[in-house]
């Protein structure tokens, strides 16, 4: 990790601290100094709290002079749907929704992901309908798992 991934890093994790449901799932940053701050809760996170901490953080940068002539941009939010899910906390909030697994070599399940642990998740796939309807459970462990994304089912 570089040392102003360390520095945001540390910052953010102040910044997060009198509100223990909430956890930092990634810190992006890109040539152009702009930076992307992913902030998530067990039981979600405001829009509210997000603006306050980006606007905390963005203070922070500004006073610290980390980046010569202010030269920087910063996104605080918390991850999209379009986000993979990357933390263990983020297996366990999202149990019983439906997710898209793509593996090491590719292949895809999907299904709703019924159970999660330390060393896999449990994903309930559900092929046919009426009599033929059959439920498959298959156990994935996190080794083989490429990306975990959910889905949205309506």
């Amino acid at each position: 990790m570089d040392p102003i991934t360390q520095i945001l890093e540390e910052k953010i994790r102040l910044l997060i601290a009198d509100d223990p449901s909430l956890f930092l799932v990634e810190i992006r940053i890109k040539p152009t100094n702009n930076i992307k701050i992913f902030i998530d809760g067990d039981e979600g996170v405001s829009i509210d709290k997000l603006v306050r901490y980006n606007r905390a953080l963005y203070r922070q940068l500004e006073e610290s002079g980390m980046f010569p002539g202010d030269d920087f941009s910063l996104e605080v939010s918390s991850p999209g749907l379009d986000e993979p899910l990357k933390l263990y906390r983020q297996y366990v909030k999202n149990t019983g929704r439906f997710v898209e697994v793509t593996d090491l070599e590719g292949l895809k399940t999907e299904g709703k992901m019924i159970r999660a642990d330390e060393t896999a998740i449990v994903v309930e796939e559900q092929k046919g309908k009426g009599k033929k309807l059959e439920i498959i459970e298959h156990l994935i462990p996190f080794e083989r798992i490429k990306t975990v994304k959910i889905q949205i089912k309506f």
